[in-house]
């Protein structure tokens, strides 16, 4: 069985939330690890995200632990980076056994092919406001620069407050409507290749919309906590873990 999940958003909240998150995420890698033979990551695992050379944010040593265990017992991990964990380095690879990409991928998975992405930074052509920060935030340059002049307590400290303010942005009173702009971006791609499923997280609102694409939506875990499943069959299907 194939496995995805996104935007856990580890650490945010105040420190009841952060540690049930935790443990629902944790006992769901528990669940998961009889059958899994991958799992992704689709993103925003993290709340921050930020990587020195040699200094990493403290915190969710357990749900680390587990994933390098799902890894040391042959499950494939991977993980795609979101808007709140886009600055990873070569930790989790080295440490946990994940296999990290920073961009949208295609996999070939049941004899299926499968687009996934976190769904940030994608069909923003008329936003250019958004586009330059995506810019600055995605600049390789830009991150070893800040990782020299400013000390870690500092830069977490501003991550988490900027994060926190991102993911309010979202809301809570909005619906299918927010998905739009990826399901356009996923009917555009398909005109040009094969793909049978899309799947991204990022909106914070779970949907599977069965159109001229099958494009599936993770919510979050702290509001609305759900996974996807590709059995070996082909076979998808979107649940929610209570």
């Amino acid at each position: 069985m194939h496995y995805f999940v996104s935007d856990i958003h580890l650490g945010s909240g105040d420190a009841t939330e952060q540690r049930r998150v935790e443990r629902l995420f944790l006992d769901f890698l528990t669940k998961i690890e009889a059958d899994a033979e991958t799992l992704f990551l689709v993103g925003d695992i993290f709340d921050f995200w930020f990587e020195y050379r040699e200094v990493v944010p403290k915190g969710f040593v357990r749900v680390l632990g587990r994933l390098a265990e799902l890894s040391d017992r042959g499950v494939r991990v991977v993980m795609l980076t979101g808007n709140h964990d886009m600055w990873v380095g070569d930790y989790l690879t080295k440490e946990c056994g994940i296999e990290l990409y920073t961009k949208p991928q295609t996999f070939s998975l049941a004899g299926k092919e499968l687009f996934v992405a976190h769904g940030d930074n994608m069909n923003i052509k008329g936003q250019p406001v958004l586009r330059l920060m995506n810019t600055i935030f995605r600049s390789q340059g830009l991150r070893k620069i800040a990782s020299w002049l400013i000390h870690p307590n500092c830069f977490v400290r501003f991550g988490k407050w900027w994060s926190s303010k991102s993911r309010k942005s979202h809301g809570v009173d909005y619906g299918p409507e927010v998905l739009e702009y990826l399901i356009d971006y996923a009917i555009q791609y398909g005109e040009n290749h094969k793909i049978d499923y899309y799947i991204f997280g990022h909106l914070h609102y779970a949907a599977d919309i069965k159109s001229a694409e099958r494009i599936l939506f993770m919510g979050d875990w702290h509001s609305q906590p759900s996974y996807i499943t590709l059995d070996n069959n082909g076979e998808i299907e979107l649940k929610f873990y209570n």
